[in-house]
């Protein structure tokens, strides 16, 4: 069973939503500050976190900016945003800060469900490596980047890479077809499901998020009204 961190200042929301949630295997324990959450996440582990953007102390949208420039072990946690409201604003904030995805309230539990369900199969974890285990995938190799998909980890010449889990299925879907473009909707549907809602703007801040963190490669091509496709050449053997 996934287990999950609501950070939501209103108490009545977390008992119906847990034991809703608990009929697709997702357990939801909940916290209504920011700090508290913190303590929870240095002491136990969860596989996802359901993150209000309005919360006493700081907004939900500071959070998750200061989760994902941290260096604690959790800063790579998947992050679901809840909106107060349906605004472009708010998607398009909570997406460049680092969110794996958003959902405005209100909002319907199966819907919630689902997204968390999609993100957790996108972000899941890879389990420890153990002598007997068999031998993974092989790494993706081009000049200057290396992609080790067993290990779920991304290097340059600078080091490792530190990618969300959407950051990184983006990056391994492109690679896999180096030179293919891919539409945004073709990348929205590849990572959220055929039933996600469109928006498109979403590819757009997650290849910029993408691009800053691979500079000063140039790894990903733009083709105007077409798409992205990947740019790096194979490494030689």
């Amino acid at each position: 069973m996934h287990r999950l961190l609501l950070i939501d200042d209103d108490e009545a929301l977390a008992g119906p939503l847990a034991q809703y949630l608990a009929r697709f295997d997702l357990r939801l324990e909940a916290v209504t500050r920011p700090s508290a959450a913190l303590e929870r996440l240095a002491a136990e582990r969860f596989d996802a976190l359901v993150l209000d953007g309005m919360l006493p102390e700081m907004d939900g949208f500071e959070f998750c900016r200061r989760l994902r420039a941290g260096s604690d072990p959790w800063r790579d946690i998947p992050v679901l945003m809840l909106t107060a409201r349906g605004d472009l604003t708010d998607r398009v904030v909570g997406l460049e800060l680092g969110a794996d995805d958003y959902l405005p309230k209100p909002f319907e539990p199966r819907e919630l469900a689902a997204r968390l369900q999609t993100i957790l199969r996108r972000t899941r974890l890879t389990p420890p490596a153990t002598p007997a285990a068999p031998a993974g995938p092989l790494p993706l190799r081009f000049e200057g980047l290396e992609i080790d998909v067993a290990r779920r980890e991304v290097r340059t010449q600078n080091g490792i890479v530190e990618l969300t889990g959407t950051e990184y299925e983006l990056l391994l879907m492109l690679a896999r077809e180096p030179g293919r473009v891919f539409s945004r909707d073709d990348i929205l549907n590849r990572l959220r499901g055929q039933e996600a809602e469109l928006f498109t703007r979403a590819v757009d801040i997650l290849v910029s998020r993408l691009r800053r963190k691979l500079e000063p490669l140039a790894v990903l091509k733009t083709l105007r009204n077409a798409g992205y496709c990947f740019a790096l050449p194979e490494r030689a053997a």
